[in-house]
């Protein structure tokens, strides 16, 4: 997960088993519990190179070249990343627990005609879209004001030729945004926009953001998008790409198709055979090896 430490949980199903002294089973028999986690040093995970090495309810830390047990009580449903906050005694968890807290995932944004996103919010500045994306105009300025502001409007002509957004202020300092595109007698605002134009514009704001993460993952961007506005969305993250690392997740040839248009674009494919997820083209010898710490 970085050039420091690297992390793994395994996840498993819980023993069938009743709760707090009563012979009643658990209603939350389907919850994973977390079997194992570690946090190690370098790129493999070794039994030489764990630091942070957690079995069940049991978490222990390496000392020099003993383990100490830091907590044997650990809820199985708590990871040690929620858990153990102490930088001092563990500086390992609060590293990982920090760089992963500066990752971003985008996955569905809600764009129907009660959302939020659509409602005028009182603008403050935003170099980062929230994952819901109701900041989205004010996040929009943003880039307009200390961002990338030619890739924003490229952004938007290249989806929507001839088209472009301005910003408005009304009297509460809530921030409107203006779309404007040729044959329009007046600009829509964000409560008049189609789903897929919305969704597009959210995508740019969260793909141009001015504080890039060292990762950023979207998850089927593609949703309610027209498929005319592929290409330009992935013409978009391969520009997003240079700035940081990008997971896409798509079931969209189209899409797919123009990431592929990049040089640096690692493309994995996967199908279904028989109810398990497969690499199409790995076979046995290919794939990457893996083993916990023993």
């Amino acid at each position: 997960m970085g050039e420091d430490f690297g992390y793994a949980i395994s996840l498993g199903m819980p023993a069938p088993q009743g709760f707090a002294g009563y012979q009643d089973p658990s209603m939350f028999q389907f919850d994973p519990e977390i079997k194992r986690e570690c946090i190690w040093s370098g790129d493999v995970c070794r039994p030489s190179s764990c630091l942070i090495d957690r079995v069940g309810p049991a978490v222990k830390v390496r000392n020099g070249r003993k383990w100490e047990v830091y907590n044997a009580h650990l809820n199985t449903y708590e990871s040690i990343l929620n858990e153990i906050s102490d930088p001092v005694a563990v500086p390992e968890v609060h590293a990982v627990r920090q760089t992963i807290r500066n990752w971003r995932f985008y996955d569905q944004f809600r764009t129907d005609p009660q959302s939020i996103i659509r409602t005028p919010q009182i603008g403050t500045r935003t170099p980062v879209l929230d994952h819901d994306g109701h900041s989205l105009v004010a996040a929009l300025r943003t880039i307009h004001e200390v961002g990338d502001r030619a890739a924003l409007y490229d952004a938007i002509e290249d989806a929507f030729p001839g088209a472009t957004i301005n910003f408005e202020a009304d009297s509460g300092n809530r921030f409107i945004l203006q779309f404007l595109q040729e044959g329009l007698l007046r600009p829509l605002n964000q409560a008049e926009l189609s789903d897929g134009t919305l969704r597009y514009l959210l995508l740019v704001a969260a793909l141009l953001t001015p504080r890039p993460p060292s990762l950023l993952v979207l998850n089927e961007p593609e949703t309610s998008l027209h498929p005319d506005l592929l290409p330009a969305l992935g013409r978009l993250i391969n520009r997003a790409s240079r700035e940081t690392q990008v997971w896409v997740v798509s079931h969209a040839p189209r899409l797919v198709a123009t990431l592929e248009q990049d040089g640096d674009c690692n493309s994995i494919a996967l199908n279904k055979d028989l109810g398990e997820t497969i690499v199409l083209g790995q076979g046995l010898l290919d794939a990457p090896p893996w083993q916990w710490a023993d």
